[in-house]
């Protein structure tokens, strides 16, 4: 059994899986909010010790005994890390760790020694015989060893320690048949920055994190509406983007638009920022479609106000759809797991 654990800054989130073959089966998932019910959600006031109770109690909630779990999964965010696609010759793991580590330094901008440094294989290239396109990744120590520290107290066994939007990739690609021609683009929204990944069959892996997440949703319409925060939350679970559209019976016309400029217009731009970025960088435009995943991905109206505005179809994505399992449990919001279940795919993918 793999256990993959996403520490949010808002919610923790679990996915057990085990592996068979190449078939994985999804064995249970629970998340748990890590400020206390019906609070007012401050990003600023969530710490260490918030984040371990709220683990604690999560595998409780769903009968683990941290001590029984053998295979833990773990992600860091990518404000937190840097990832870069890089192309490089076919050969033996031992050798591959030593170029890596060369590699990673020409790259990857790192403080000194104090960078821990790991990658993925994401398979052949599809221009050059014999080569293969690998995710560098690195972080400083002090990343991961306060991360390591807090699984510790949770009672867990430190595992393998993944980074997010690789994690969310595995997830989308494990579900989704992924064309070969084409790029899909993941957008995580967390509750205080979101996360965007642009993938596709041989081409450039980019991430990038956005500083905008669905605590923004929720202030900005408790700012509007002059009402509480988790008022604002009820209200924006309820009516979404139409919340924020004003209705103008001033004059006797029904006269609907958008008073001012929104976060969801931010998050738009943000967006068509990163695309244009990407296309820049690498020549390859063909967006394909973009999946929205994360707690607040659900928000009524957000996926077809993105589609609209970008003129690339937009939906959201179900981490549990096509998969063993899946179907065996009820969640509220499966889209929060996505980045769990990535992780937990991760362990599989180890033992290969």
């Amino acid at each position: 059994m793999y256990l993959g654990l996403d520490i949010g800054r808002q919610y923790v989130k679990m996915v057990t899986v085990e592996k068979s073959r190449d078939e994985y089966k999804v064995l249970d998932a629970g998340l748990r909010l890590v400020p206390e019910l019906n609070a007012t959600y401050d990003p600023e006031k969530i710490d260490h010790t918030h984040w371990v109770m709220a683990v604690k109690e999560l595998l409780r909630q769903q009968g683990l005994n941290p001590k029984r779990v053998k295979s833990v999964i773990s992600g860091i965010n990518g404000s937190s890390s840097s990832i870069k696609q890089i192309t490089t010759m076919e050969m033996p793991s031992d050798e591959l760790q030593s170029a890596m580590t060369f590699e990673a330094r020409k790259h990857i901008p790192m403080d000194g020694t104090d960078a821990v440094i790991d990658y993925q294989i994401f398979g052949s290239n599809s221009r050059e015989i014999d080569k293969i396109d690998v995710g560098l990744v690195a972080c400083t120590k002090g990343v991961i060893n306060s991360h390591v520290s807090l699984l510790r107290e949770c009672g867990l066994k430190p595992g393998i320690v993944d980074v997010n939007p690789i994690a969310l990739s595995n997830a989308v690609t494990f579900v989704k048949d992924i064309p070969e021609d084409g790029l899909v683009v993941i957008v995580d929204i967390g509750a205080v920055t979101s996360s965007l990944v642009v993938y596709g069959q041989g081409q450039e892996f980019f991430t990038r994190d956005l500083p905008l997440g669905g605590y923004h949703f929720v202030k900005e319409t408790a700012a509007k509406h002059e009402i509480s925060y988790t008022d604002a939350q009820d209200l924006l679970f309820k009516e979404g983007l139409s919340c924020m559209i004003k209705t103008s019976a001033d004059d006797g016309i029904d006269n609907v638009r958008i008073a001012e400029r929104t976060v969801y217009d931010n998050l738009v731009e943000d967006i068509r920022r990163s695309l244009r970025f990407y296309a820049k960088q690498t020549g390859q435009s063909f967006f394909l479609k973009i999946f929205l995943t994360g707690g607040a991905a659900v928000t009524p109206g957000l996926a077809d106000f993105i589609s609209s505005k970008l003129n690339v179809d937009t939906a959201v994505f179900n981490p549990f759809e096509n998969i063993n399992g899946g179907a065996d449990f009820s969640v509220t919001n499966p889209n929060q797991y996505t980045v769990a279940l990535g992780l937990g795919i991760r362990g599989g993918m180890e033992r290969e």
